[in-house]
Parts: structure tokens; sequence; C-alpha cells
């Protein structure tokens, strides 16, 4: 890839989906299955979610975005090492004070209000008091976290939120009282209201008419695939089918359904209801964090219009080349990361569909060697150097890892760049 140095940032020009111009591969695809042309998919295939895919012609085709190999796999040693320090696993999922502690069909339809909601948080207000939020227990919460606070703080209020024949009946389930479930600790309201109410509607209505009104029975018709039950997802929920077109061709993200099934996964230990044979199909989650976290890292490297774009907080409309560009790039370079992990640590690599217990190597990285970016992530750690176990590595534990770091150094006003502004129920 050339330097993005010497090129300009085009403008986000897109190609619509019916364009003459060129053909749908997929549709050329089943078009050759129906002539009996030969190189269709295999019946009864493996179900795939086609996100990495998407993500690598995004990075093959990007101008704006480019991953850098060298930093890319300096920052790999550093997250593995950190990782294995912090006993990073599927353990830590539950450890948050927020999130369900119980393991059980509630906590299904917990977290799938949850993903279904998980969209959108940032605030424009320049003032951290100003910015929306939700007190609950005595704390107040942000971000992601408001959500999570906010669907607690409505079951203790014995508010049916989870339930999806609460969200279909609108003489109990009124405007008014999602609206007070959503209140605000300070006079910002949460973002896209109405746009959440919309996602419950719809969401309520497929559970009750296709799946029995629950969430546990679409997990069941995956057959234990955590790609299949993406594609669940993304085929009969519009709002989780986190789609575009990208230089004529068709882009799966996939954010919000792939971190439900990664969050089932997390849940449950990769077992029961998180239990998928196929979960390291599932890549990172692209948002608008991790593409901050890979840029500190100098994993990622914006062309001077773009970057000088995000720095001014200038938002990047939804589905434009640029947002597209972040979003793809970021999911290839966590997997470029993952990939490197697994090269030089084998004895980490997750492959099955129960997470195990492994011992670490004990092998550090030389520091001598780290940037400081990478020492940034280190000072966002705790100072316990005292060796632990650790579960394997693969793009969820990466992303969550990474995402929470990037939380901390914000916390600490210790970030490089501010995270790009797209205002999207995609993430």
């Amino acid at each position: 890839m050339p330097s993005l140095d010497q090129i300009p940032a085009r403008h986000n020009d897109q190609v619509e989906a019916n364009s003459d111009d060129e053909a749908d591969p997929e549709l050329v695809e089943l078009l050759r299955q129906h002539l009996g042309l030969g190189g269709g998919k295999v019946k009864d295939a493996p179900p795939e979610t086609k996100v990495l895919e998407g993500a690598q012609y995004v990075f093959d085709n990007a101008i704006d975005v480019a991953v850098s190999r060298e930093f890319t796999k300096e920052a790999a040693e550093t997250i593995w090492r950190l990782m294995q320090k912090k006993e990073y696993s599927t353990q830590t999922w539950s450890e948050h004070e927020l999130h369900p502690q119980t393991k059980d069909e509630s906590t299904v339809d917990f977290i799938f209000t949850m993903d279904l909601l998980n969209f959108s948080f940032w605030s424009a207000e320049e003032e951290a008091p100003k910015r929306f939020c939700i007190e609950y227990r005595g704390k107040l919460w942000t971000g992601y976290w408001s959500l999570v606070a906010a669907l607690q703080r409505a079951l203790d209020e014995d508010i049916p939120i989870t339930t999806p024949d609460f969200w279909v009946d609108e003489e109990r389930c009124t405007e008014e009282v999602l609206r007070h479930v959503f209140r605000s600790a300070t006079d910002e309201e949460i973002p896209m209201f109405k746009e959440r109410v919309q996602c419950l509607r719809e969401a309520g209505e497929v559970l009750c008419e296709e799946f029995g009104g629950s969430f546990a029975n679409c997990v069941d018709s995956a057959n234990l695939s955590a790609a299949g039950l993406v594609n669940l997802l993304t085929e009969n929920f519009s709002c989780f089918r986190d789609e575009t077109i990208f230089h004529g061709r068709r882009v799966r993200l996939y954010k919000r359904a792939q971190i439900l099934v990664a969050d089932l996964w997390a849940c449950f230990n990769g077992e029961d209801f998180g239990e998928f044979h196929d979960i390291d199909k599932i890549t990172m989650f692209a948002d608008y964090r991790i593409p901050q976290m890979l840029h500190q890292l100098n994993c990622i490297r914006y062309a001077p219009k773009l970057e000088s774009h995000i720095r001014d907080l200038k938002p990047i409309e939804p589905g434009s080349n640029w947002e597209v560009e972040l979003r793809g790039t970021s999911i290839w370079c966590v997997e470029l990361i993952k990939r490197e992990i697994e090269r030089c640590h084998p004895e980490v690599k997750m492959s099955g569909k129960k997470p195990s217990p492994k011992a670490t190597d004990d092998n550090d990285a030389n520091d001598d060697n780290e940037n400081e970016e990478n020492k940034a992530i280190e000072k966002a750690d705790d100072d316990n150097d005292t060796p632990r176990r650790t579960y394997g590595i693969n793009a969820i534990l990466i992303d969550f890892f990474l995402y929470d770091t990037m939380k901390n150094l914000e916390a600490e006003h210790n970030e490089s760049i501010p995270h790009h502004r797209t205002r999207s129920i995609w993430y």
C-alpha cells in the first residue's frame, strides 16, 4: 500500500447497491447455481458470516486508512503479555458489577436487550458533567455502562424491560415508560431515543411471531454455531443487518450481532447458552473505540485530511468511504494481531467450542523494544507483575481488552486522538 502522505483523502462517494456499473457477486453466484454452472456453495456447509472476508476487501481497497505491519507486531506482543498478566478471559466479563451474575434464560433475555440497544452513546457535550449518564445504586454510569445500568435499574423497579411481550404491548410499554427507563441524571437525554424504541418494537414482533417470544429459541435454532446465530440475527432482524456497499461490493460489519454472540459466550463461559463450536469465526466488533485504540498503538494510520477531520470532532456519515474504511480496516488489523499472537505463542490459540485455561510462558517481551503507545497500555494496567494463568486468545477477547484499555486511557485523559463521530444504530 502506498504511503498515506502521498494520497489526498477522497470524497465520501458511494456506489449504490442497485448500480448497473457492477454486478452483485452474490447475485451472480445464485445465478450460477441456478444454471448448474458449479462453483456454488456446498450443501449443508458450515455457516459463514463473511465479515472477515469483507474486512480484508476494505483493507485491500482503502485509501485513507492503512495498517502498519511493524507496529501491529509490536502491539500483538504487548497485548498478549498484558492479557496474560491480567488473566483476561471469559471470566472477566462477569466480573463487572453491572453484568448479570445469574446464568439462566432471563440472562439470555437481558443480553439480547442489551445488545439490541448497544449503540451510539457518545456525547457532543464538551463538559463531562453535562453528558448523558445513568444514576444507579449511588454511582453515575456513562457510555455502554449507562445502558446496562438503565436496564438493571428498570428491572429493580419491576419494569419488564427485557421481555419481548412487553415491548410490543404499546399500552403498557409506552414512550413515557421508556423515557422513564432511560432517564438521565443530567439534562442530556439518551441519544437516538426514537431509534431505540423502534428497535425494541421490531425485535419484539419478530421474537413473538417467529421464535415463541424468546431469544433463547433463536439461540437453539443456531445449533451451537456462532456464525449461524449471527446469520439468524441479520436475516430476521433488520436492526442487526449492519451492511453497506463499498466499491460496488456488499460489506458485512455486523457489530451488534457479533457482540451479542460474544456476550453470550463470555457470560456463560462457553457453556449452555454460550456454547458455540465455531466461536473463532467471530471478529472484532467494528465501532468507534477500537479504531481509536489501534491508532493510539500506531497500528492504523489515517490520511492527513481524515485525521484532521477526526481531531476537529467533525461528524463522519454512516456508510461513507471514510467510515467503512475505519471500521473494516480495524477488523482486519485485529485479525492480524490475533494471528501474530498465535504465531508467536501457539499455546494460546483458542480452537473448539469451550474455553480452557492455559499456563503462561512467562517469557515477557523485551521492554526496551516497546514504543510509547504500547507503554500507554501498560499505564492503564495495574502494577501487578505476577505471572498468572489465563484462557486462550481470540478476536473477541482482544476486542474486550482493547475497549477496556481505551476507556481507562480516556478516564486518564491520555488519548492520542479522539474517536471518530458517527451517529448510527450500528455501533
